[in-house]
């Protein structure tokens, strides 16, 4: 019987083992950023099902402002790191993928029946997808240089701002034609066709790099008039704010198609050691 359990004696050969090492604090603030995102769209689910849908559209709006600014922080303190870029991928699938969908549908398009979760499955898919080909399509090295200033297909936290123009329409007293539930669930896998489709969206990553000094002043009175547009009249900015930018989706994505154009005509670059032409 004894020698079924053999004394445990330490391997003196053993290598120790190694201790936790400390992690930077700049490696904890994007990730923390990221989390306070994660749990403003588990919250918003939370008062969607208590019928409370004005704050459930304010937590996916801080959700997505918290989103635009871990990867920048990121950048910025140098704390970039695999584990902080799949963390962001989960709290936006969460937060703008599962999220938006389920409130939309609490909202009203439950009364459609079947073809309104459906629709919630297609928008939540399509949102799980998009993540998935960013993810891929970043480490690409074969990327055309027109696409870094465009993302591909209209990204997941635009998606879900889009995806709550109803409420929106609704919330504003402007005519609302997307209120019926069935003309809402065919609003919803638009949006979600729009996400994986292959149209150039502008990514805005480059713009303001270099802000010109004659234009600094005219750039802080227009954000200065938008942010108080927004809490004056929060609304009727996020309804005209969401209609604009899907009209403006066939302008860029022609202005996408030029500079694919153009990059495709330009000569290509002399060999190494060889004179360039004249």
């Amino acid at each position: 019987m004894s020698s079924l359990f053999q004394p445990f004696t330490p391997d003196r050969n053993e290598p120790p083992r190694r201790r936790f090492r400390p992690v930077p604090m700049r490696l904890l603030i994007p990730n923390l950023i990221t989390l306070l995102a994660l749990c403003a769209g588990l919250s918003a689910m939370r008062m969607a099902l208590e019928g409370k849908f004005d704050i459930a559209v304010y937590l996916v709006l801080l959700a997505a402002i918290l989103d635009s600014m871990d990867g920048r922080i990121a950048r910025l303190l140098k704390g970039t790191s695999k584990f902080g870029a799949e963390l962001d991928s989960l709290a936006d699938f969460v937060s703008f993928g599962a999220g938006p969908a389920l409130i939309l549908y609490l909202w009203g398009m439950n009364a459609a029946g079947p073809v309104g979760w459906i629709a919630v499955l297609v928008f939540s898919i399509c949102g799980a997808l998009r993540l998935a080909r960013f993810n891929v399509q970043i480490e690409d090295p074969n990327r055309p240089a027109w696409m870094a200033n465009f993302f591909t297909g209209v990204p997941i936290p635009a998606g879900a701002i889009l995806l709550l123009l109803p409420i929106y329409l609704d919330r504003s007293g402007l005519p609302n034609l997307l209120s019926p539930p069935l003309v809402a669930t065919a609003y919803t896998i638009l949006i979600a066709l729009l996400m994986v489709s292959k149209v150039p969206v502008f990514s805005g990553k480059k713009l303001g790099a270099r802000v010109p000094r004659e234009r600094v002043l005219p750039l802080f009175v227009a954000a200065i008039a938008f942010v108080a547009l927004l809490f004056s009249y929060p609304w009727e900015v996020l309804a005209v704010g969401s209609v604009a930018y899907l009209v403006s989706l066939p302008v860029i994505a022609l202005q996408a198609r030029k500079m694919a154009q153009a990059e495709r005509d330009a000569p290509p670059p002399p060999a190494e050691g060889e004179p360039p032409a004249a």
